[in-house]
């Protein structure tokens, strides 16, 4: 019942969104009507950051011995799963904005190319998870994997002020301009709108995945608990 009340505030806010980004702001002096990617390149960005960020507190989480629990591997992998999708919007939006904006689809600039690794890490780490093994020795192998891929976020956040760049700084998430943003007006209430959107979207999909993991999880339990009772059984008949 809760998750279908989420669900439907979710589609109201997306609704709203598309209502705001296309019809109720206008259009940027510079970028014209491309502008209107910001309603959806930036609220992916932080969605980002967000899954990842959930993704490294659950790793962290398995780790400490007193938290240690299945639950938190699990989450990190559900949210993480969400994140790579994110990320591959990010850099499929950012792509076209930069294609309106640039002229070109893509350029090794230091942000573009640090999320590209980022994406690449985080589908190494899903194809760590699905490597067979001891259930804990397997959980601490992706959480280990998980924080070392981590990394990467801070860096990714950092690129625009470390290196030189084409990519501008970031117009809501940089200290220096948190409080005081490069847009105003309508524009900012919806980037501020599509976050939230975009926030709710992820706690949906999040909570469903979370579910179908753990379920998966207890089958691949059962199974195993199958397998190992029809070898005693046979290694029973056997001595017989």
């Amino acid at each position: 019942m809760r998750t279908r009340v989420l669900g439907t505030f979710t589609i109201a806010a997306l609704a709203l969104l598309a209502v705001m980004a296309l019809v109720v702001t206008p259009a940027d002096v510079n970028q014209q009507d491309a502008v209107r990617f910001l309603y959806v390149h930036v609220p992916l960005a932080t969605l980002m950051y967000v899954a990842f960020g959930i993704t490294a507190l659950g790793s962290v989480l398995y780790l400490l011995p007193r938290t240690r629990a299945r639950k938190w591997d699990l989450l990190a992998g559900t949210s993480a799963e969400i994140g790579v999708v994110v990320t591959g919007l990010v850099l499929v939006t950012g792509s076209v904005w930069g294609r309106t904006t640039w002229g070109v689809w893509w350029t090794w600039d230091a942000r573009l190319t640090t999320t590209a690794v980022l994406f690449v890490v985080f589908l190494g780490y899903l194809a760590l998870r699905r490597v067979s093994g001891d259930a804990d020795i397997r959980a601490k192998r992706n959480s280990i994997a998980a924080l070392a891929a981590c990394i990467d976020l801070p860096i990714v956040h950092k690129s625009v002020e470390w290196w030189r760049t084409l990519h501008q700084k970031s117009s809501l998430l940089d200290e220096e301009t948190f409080m005081h943003p490069h847009i105003h007006g309508t524009m900012y209430w919806t980037v501020m709108l599509g976050i939230g959107a975009f926030l709710l979207l992820f706690s949906w999909l999040l909570i469903h995945r979370y579910r179908l993991a753990r379920l998966e999880d207890r089958l691949e339990d059962e199974g195993l608990e199958r397998a190992l009772a029809e070898r005693r059984a046979e290694a029973l008949a056997a001595s017989s």
